[in-house]
């Protein structure tokens, strides 16, 4: 392949992505204007609601390790949380390994709603799955994996 063809399939790869992320990231924010039994997520934005998952899929991370996670300083990460943890969609609390360190988790209250906000974004990718058939789902899967391992090799060595 030459470097020209690289850097098209490339650029064709992130674009693509990029819509995938930016319809997720839609759906997201939308499902929580619709699916709140307050206003604590009425008006999310989807950076928000990006770290919210991340912190549910996780469990419980540090304000360091998700600052590292979205790619932002950990002074900026602190405020998005004490916003947050003010309306109790989050929580600080004691690491169960080391009592000196802070975790950040998802409200206990607020787990059910992002459930919901997931099942949303599952839904989703089921319609995908279904509109682009067995075949290419299979192919999808096998490309990901690959993808997959790359990066958590990446991480590994980083």
């Amino acid at each position: 392949m030459t470097e020209t063809d690289v850097l098209t399939r490339a650029r064709y790869i992130f674009t693509t992505g990029r819509m995938i992320h930016d319809r997720v990231m839609r759906i997201s924010t939308g499902a929580c204007m619709h699916i709140a039994k307050d206003d604590r997520f009425g008006d999310l934005s989807a950076p928000q609601m990006n770290m919210l998952i991340m912190i549910r899929i996780r469990e419980a991370v540090s304000v360091t390790e998700l600052a590292a996670l979205l790619g932002v300083s950990p002074p900026s990460v602190s405020a998005m949380v004490d916003r947050l943890v003010e309306r109790g969609l989050l929580t600080r609390v004691p690491s169960d390994q080391d009592r000196r360190k802070v975790v950040i988790r998802v409200s206990p209250e607020a787990l059910e709603d992002i459930a919901r906000v997931e099942e949303i974004l599952l839904g989703y990718f089921v319609e995908l799955v279904e509109a682009v058939g067995p075949e290419t789902t299979r192919k999808w899967c096998e490309v990901l994996e690959q993808i997959k391992q790359v990066l958590e090799k990446k991480k590994l060595s980083a």
